[in-house]
Formats: structure tokens, C-alpha cells, sequence
């Protein structure tokens, strides 16, 4: 899963046996069908990126394009006086300022409020102990909301593979790689949570992948499945 795309190994699918499924998903709701769950904040990320029309779905969910995210609503903050004591810098208005290496420490619990008041510095942001409080919590917050959609996608792929092969509990294993799922402390809690809960029928395993690609993904769900299977003979 590259940047929350995942591959899918049914471990059992009927008399066919096993095969991986590379998603190839970020272009879900380019047919508008996703429009009622992009914020304003999504929607300036989407008219600045590349093809500000295509690929709605990873534009979404993708670590590449969730510090932008972030920044908008830092902006849109900061406007209103919540942050930052209303005041717009030049540095705050620099897009891709923060950057997803930045925000995935912000979000860890275990950071004093001091040291995300060191990262902004580190950024140009001059910041009170309230804005580092405030700035953790947006991070928190989208980024739960980014693991929730990448969630639901999975447990919608990993339920129909049940439905479609008649299968009471199938067992199911991902292979996932991405900027969110490797460094965020809660990012494939999360997920997992989410996809246990929309799919709750299915045993799906997550397993992270060290290959970018989605062959790389796959390569990795191929072979725990056959160390898996050698195990229990």
C-alpha cells in the first residue's frame, strides 16, 4: 500500500486458491461520488495540486498531501485568532511548509508540549504554549479522520471478497506501505479499528511493507501468508 494503497491477499478464496489484490484505488470519486466528505480544507489542496480533478480519493488519504491539509487549517485559524495571536507571517503562507517528516512527531503522545514548540521554531513559527497545544490537536485530528477513510476503503474491499465467495469468516492479510502508516504513532490503530468495525466479519491482518511499490506490497502478504501456512502444518 503505497501512501495508503493497499494490496489484498485473501488467504482463502473457494476452490481458486489465493491471489493478491493490488488496489489502485486513488482515483475513487473522481465521479464526484465523494464530494460530501471533502472539507474546504481538502478542496484548497485539491485546486493547487497536480490534476486538480483526478485521484480524489489518495488526495485524501495520502501523506503527501496531509501537511498541506494542515496548513490550511492553521491558516484558516490564525485568521479567525485562535492561533498564533491572528497574525498571518510570510512563513505561515509558504505552502508546503509542513511537511509529513514534522507532523507525525507533533502527533505522538509521548512529545512534551516543549519540543512541538522546538519544531515550530525549527519551522519559522514563533508559537505559545496554547498554539503548540492547538496545533497537536488539529494533527490529531486529521490524521485519525485520514486513517478512518483509508479504513473504510479496505473493510468495503475486504467484506465484498466475503459476500462475493460465500465465505462465513474469511481471513484476509494487507500488505501496507506509506509515509502515515510507518511514522505516525496511531495511524494503523486506527485503521485496524475502523475496518474491525465496518467489517467485522472478516479477520484482516495488516502487514507493513519495506518496498514502495504495490509489487512490493504484495510480495511481502505473499510470503507471510506461506510462512503462516507452513506453521500450521
Amino acid at each position: 500500500m503505497s501512501d495508503q494503497e493497499p494490496t489484498i491477499t485473501p488467504e482463502r478464496t473457494g476452490e481458486e486458491g489465493r491471489m493478491c489484490i493490488n488496489m489502485e484505488w486513488g482515483a475513487f470519486g473522481d465521479s464526484g461520488c465523494l464530494n460530501d466528505f471533502r472539507t474546504e480544507f481538502y478542496v484548497a489542496v485539491y485546486t493547487l495540486s497536480l490534476n486538480p480533478d483526478k485521484q480524489r480519493y489518495e488526495k485524501m488519504i495520502s501523506g503527501m498531501y496531509l501537511g498541506e491539509v494542515v496548513h490550511n487549517i492553521l491558516i484558516d485559524f490564525t485568521k479567525r485568532g485562535l492561533l498564533f495571536s491572528g497574525r498571518i507571517s510570510e512563513r505561515l503562507k509558504t505552502r508546503g511548509i509542513l511537511e509529513i517528516k514534522f507532523l507525525s512527531p507533533i502527533k505522538s503522545d509521548c512529545l512534551a508540549l516543549l519540543q512541538v514548540h522546538a519544531i515550530l521554531q525549527h519551522l519559522g513559527l514563533e508559537s505559545t504554549c496554547d498554539d503548540s497545544i492547538i496545533i497537536k490537536k488539529v494533527g490529531t485530528v486529521v490524521a485519525r479522520r485520514v486513517a478512518q477513510l483509508c479504513g473504510v476503503g479496505m473493510a468495503a474491499v475486504v467484506d465484498k471478497i466475503r459476500e462475493n465467495r460465500g465465505l462465513d469468516t474469511p481471513k484476509v492479510t494487507v500488505g501496507v506501505d506509506g509515509t502515515l502508516y510507518k511514522l505516525h504513532p496511531h495511524f494503523a490503530k486506527v485503521m485496524h479499528e475502523t475496518v474491525k468495525e465496518l467489517a467485522p466479519r472478516c479477520h484482516v491482518s495488516l502487514l507493513q511493507s519495506e518496498v514502495g511499490s504495490g509489487k512490493g506490497a504484495a510480495l511481502i502478504t505473499a510470503v507471510a501468508c506461506r510462512i503462516r501456512e507452513a506453521r500450521q502444518r
